[in-house]
C-alpha cells in the first residue's frame, strides 16, 4: 500500500519538472520572437527611409548638375521627416547613402554624389543604402537571443532601394530636325536689328505642319517611334503597329525611360490618318472611343486658335501654319519662315497663326550649356513683329499680356465638357523627337534623337495635317515620366 501511494507523488514531481522545462523553452521562444520583432520593425523603418529617399532623389534627375544637387536636397528633406525606434529618434542623413546610375542593374556602374554632379547626363536611377549611414541605426540590442550566444547581443540590419524612371512623357512621333545645331542666332532684317534664338532650325512662336517637313529632301519625312524598345535595343516593326502605338498617342507617353543615348527604332510614315483622333483627345474629342478621358484627359483649355478667328494679329492670316516651301537649291522641305531672307513673294499672312502659346526669344537670353530657366526665357515684345516677320509685318496691338493659351476666361479660353473637367494643363503640348536626318533607308530603322521639340497643337489634327507651334527644344531627361521603386 505504501508503494502504491508513493507512485503518484513521483509522477507529480516529474510532471512539474517537465512543465518547468517546457515553460522555460516557451519563454525563450517568446523572447526570441520579441527580439525578432524588434529586428523586423527596425528593418521596416530603414526600408521606409531607403524607399523615401530613393524616390525623392530620382524625381529630380534631369540630366544636369543642378538636378543632382536637387536630388540630394530632396533626399535629405525626405529623411528629415522620418524616425526610427518606434518614432522616437531622428536620422542624421548623409549623401554618402546615395548612388546614381544610367542603368538600374545592381552591377552598375554607380556613381557617388560628387561624380554624378560632374557627369549628370543620362543618370536616371538612384540607389539608397542605409548601411552607409550611422551604424547605430541598424543595431538592435536583444534581450533573449543573447542567452543563446554573446554574439547575438546586438544584431545589425540595413535596407536599400532603387528608384528611377520607367516611362517618358513623349509622343511616339518623330520628325526631322531642320538643323543639327542646338542653338543659332538669326539676324532678322527688320528694325531694330536683334538676333532671334533658333533651336535645331525651329523658331519659337511659329506654327509648323509636322507632316510637311524635311531638312534633307523635298519629300516630307515623319516617323512613328517604337514605344517599347529603349535606345540601343533592337526594336520591332510590330511595336509600331497602330494598335500598339495608339494608346501611347492618347496618353503622350512611351514605355521607355528615354529617347537619347542610342538609336531608337522608328518606322517611316507616321499614320496620321488612323491616329489623328487619338491626338485630338486633347481637345476633348473622343470619337470612336480611341481614347478614354481617364487615361487621356483633355487639356484645361481646349480653345482652337484657327487662323480665320485669331484676333491678336493686325494682318489676317490665310493659313494655319507657316506656308510650306520647297527649296530645291538646298534640297529642303521647310516653310517660308525658315530661310533668311524669306523667299521672294512671301507676305506676312504666309506665316500663319503666331504666338498662340510661345513667343519668339532673343538669342541673348540663351546661355550655352545651361538649362532654360523654370519660368522660361524673357521673350520679345509684340512690337518686335515688324522685325521678326518681315516683309511688311506690322506690330500686334491686340496681343494680350500673356499668350492666348494662358487665358483663364474670355475669347481665348474654352473649358472642356463638364464630364471631363477640370482637364490637364499642357496636354496640347506634344513632346516630339527631333531626329538627325537623313535617316537610313528602309521601313523600320534606327535613328538618333538630337533633342525633343515641344510643339503646341493650335487646332485639332486632321487626317492629313498636324499644325503645332514650336515652343523650344529640351534634352529628353528634362521631360517627366513615371518614377517608381524597382526590384
Amino acid at each position: 500500500m505504501d508503494t502504491h501511494r508513493r507512485r503518484p507523488r513521483r509522477q507529480r514531481g516529474a510532471f512539474a519538472m517537465m512543465f518547468g522545462i517546457a515553460l522555460l523553452g516557451l519563454l525563450l521562444f517568446v523572447g526570441m520572437a520579441l527580439d525578432l520583432g524588434q529586428l523586423y520593425n527596425r528593418k521596416a523603418e530603414l526600408q521606409l527611409l531607403a524607399d523615401a529617399t530613393a524616390l525623392a532623389a530620382a524625381r529630380e534627375l534631369n540630366g544636369t548638375a543642378s538636378g543632382v544637387a536637387s536630388a540630394l536636397t530632396k533626399a535629405a528633406t525626405a529623411a528629415s521627416e522620418l524616425h526610427y525606434q518606434h518614432g522616437q529618434l531622428s536620422f542624421t542623413w548623409s549623401s554618402a547613402a546615395l548612388r546614381f546610375s544610367a542603368t538600374p542593374d545592381a552591377a552598375g556602374p554607380w556613381m557617388d554624389a560628387a561624380s554624378a554632379q560632374g557627369a549628370p547626363d543620362g543618370l536616371l536611377y538612384v540607389r539608397a543604402d542605409t548601411s552607409a549611414l550611422n551604424a547605430a541605426y541598424g543595431q538592435v540590442a536583444t534581450v533573449f537571443m543573447r542567452a543563446l550566444s554573446s554574439t547575438l547581443a546586438n544584431v545589425a540590419t540595413s535596407a536599400s532601394a532603387t528608384a528611377g524612371r520607367l516611362t517618358i512623357a513623349a509622343t511616339p512621333l518623330a520628325v526631322c530636325a531642320l538643323s543639327a545645331t542646338p542653338a543659332a542666332a538669326r539676324l532678322n532684317p527688320g528694325p531694330p536689328a536683334q538676333n532671334e534664338l533658333v533651336e535645331y532650325g525651329f523658331r519659337r512662336g511659329v506654327a509648323y505642319d509636322l507632316m510637311r517637313l524635311n531638312a534633307s529632301g523635298l519629300t516630307a519625312e515623319h516617323f512613328v517611334i517604337d514605344p517599347l524598345s529603349p535606345p540601343g535595343a533592337a526594336g520591332s516593326a510590330a511595336n509600331t503597329a497602330d494598335s500598339v502605338t495608339g494608346p501611347y498617342v492618347c496618353s503622350g507617353t512611351l514605355q521607355i525611360p528615354r529617347l537619347q543615348g542610342g538609336a531608337v527604332t522608328v518606322t517611316r510614315g507616321f499614320p496620321l490618318a488612323t491616329l489623328y483622333q487619338q491626338l485630338n483627345s486633347r481637345f476633348d474629342q473622343y470619337t470612336g472611343g480611341a481614347c478614354s478621358a481617364n487615361g487621356a484627359p483633355p487639356d484645361a483649355n481646349i480653345k482652337a486658335y484657327a487662323y480665320a478667328t485669331i484676333t491678336w494679329m493686325s494682318t489676317p492670316r490665310t493659313m494655319q501654319s507657316a506656308k510650306s516651301y520647297s527649296d530645291a537649291g538646298h534640297n529642303k522641305l521647310w516653310t517660308v519662315a525658315d530661310p533668311l531672307p524669306s523667299p521672294a513673294g512671301t507676305v506676312n499672312a504666309d506665316y500663319g497663326a503666331l504666338w498662340s502659346y510661345a513667343r519668339a526669344v532673343p538669342y541673348s537670353a540663351y546661355t550655352p550649356g545651361a538649362a532654360e530657366p523654370a519660368g522660361g526665357y524673357t521673350p520679345f515684345a509684340a512690337s518686335a513683329w515688324v522685325q521678326l516677320y518681315s516683309p511688311g509685318a506690322p506690330a500686334a496691338p491686340g496681343y494680350p499680356a500673356l499668350p492666348p493659351y494662358q487665358a483663364l476666361g474670355g475669347a481665348n479660353f474654352q473649358a472642356p465638357s463638364s464630364a471631363n473637367l477640370p482637364g490637364q494643363r499642357l496636354r496640347r503640348v506634344l513632346n516630339v523627337a527631333l531626329l538627325a536626318c537623313p535617316v537610313a533607308g528602309g521601313g523600320t530603322v534606327g535613328a538618333n534623337v538630337l533633342a525633343v521639340g515641344k510643339f503646341f497643337m493650335t487646332v485639332p489634327a486632321t487626317a492629313t495635317a498636324l499644325h503645332a507651334e514650336f515652343a523650344g527644344a529640351v534634352p529628353d531627361q528634362a521631360l517627366g515620366g513615371a518614377i517608381e521603386l524597382l526590384p
